[in-house]
């Protein structure tokens, strides 16, 4: 009997919900142990009153002591960003059912909800693994888990004027950029806020980090990618006393006392990957590609 967590933050509306009822049917149907994350089981519970045996997960250590064999995520890539930070590094495969417009990592599609389920326990799926940044600072920011599977990005605050952020490469200056901020991304996160910022879009096992600045003051700065396997040293300096930075989707205030290392993660994410889908499929789908809009 497999052991299913199921992880979501909301549901907005009745045909929302009808995905979430052939999710739990999908997996009633196929005799699984099914863990729900307690808010999102109170709003099950209040819209419907079929629980199907349904048990609550709220914390890190609850999740630890059941161990699930899938995490499912309802949402979007928000949601699986979430789940990884409640989940903390352990090795549980994420599925990512896309209640949302568009996503990535959240790729199945709430239309082949119950296919994928099928899917799962027939065991037509593989493993991926993707790789995580770790943050290091002389100044401890984000807790317990400064890790993030995105991007860790460095801004500045509100309208104030641009900043300067001094950027090492293995202690070696790269540039000093004049910008509104900068992005450090994943391969992963390559298709995220740094793609929107004119960033390229890696391949998920490329090994690599994506230096991209955001509306640089020079013309001549352009992203570049780099090894994984080197260490990025941030520093600012600006007009106001205080930046923000984010790792994912959180966000702390820094300053020019903070000292900021980005290294690879020291473990990586694991997904689900359905059979018949894979990254370039996801690519063309999401972005259009290959179709004339024109006609």
């Amino acid at each position: 009997m497999k052991k299913i967590f199921i992880y979501g933050h909301k549901i907005k509306d009745e045909v929302e919900f009808s995905y979430v009822q052939t999710l739990l049917q999908s997996l009633s149907d196929h005799n699984a142990e099914v863990y729900i994350y307690g808010p999102l089981l109170k709003l099950v519970k209040k819209i419907s009153n079929n629980a199907y045996n349904l048990k609550s997960l709220d914390t890190y250590k609850s999740i630890a002591e059941i161990n699930p064999d899938i995490t499912i995520t309802l949402g979007g890539d928000g949601t699986i960003l979430r789940v990884i930070n409640l989940l903390k590094g352990l090795p549980i495969p994420i599925l990512g059912i896309n209640l949302g417009r568009l996503g990535f990592l959240a790729s199945v599609e709430k239309r082949i909800i119950a296919k994928a389920i099928n899917q799962i326990f027939k065991g037509e799926y593989t493993i991926t693994e993707r790789a995580i940044l770790r943050l290091n600072c002389n100044i401890p920011l984000f807790g317990d888990y400064p890790y993030a599977l995105n991007d860790f990005t460095l801004n500045k605050r509100d309208t104030s004027s641009m900043i300067t952020i001094h950027t090492y490469v293995d202690d070696i200056l790269l540039n000093s950029y004049w910008a509104d901020g900068i992005i450090i991304s994943t391969p992963t996160g390559s298709t995220g806020y740094s793609l929107s910022c004119g960033g390229p879009i890696i391949f998920p096992n490329s090994q690599n980090f994506v230096i991209t600045p955001v509306a640089p003051h020079n013309l001549n700065v352009r992203p570049i990618v780099i090894p994984d396997i080197k260490k990025i040293s941030l520093k600012v300096e600006g007009r106001t006393d205080s930046f923000m930075c984010t790792l994912d989707s959180r966000y702390e205030t820094v300053t020019s006392e903070h000292h900021i290392d980005i290294i690879k993660g020291e473990f990586n994410i694991k997904f689900i990957q359905l059979k018949g889908h894979h990254f370039m499929k996801t690519l063309s789908e999401k972005l259009h590609w290959g179709i004339d809009k024109r006609n």
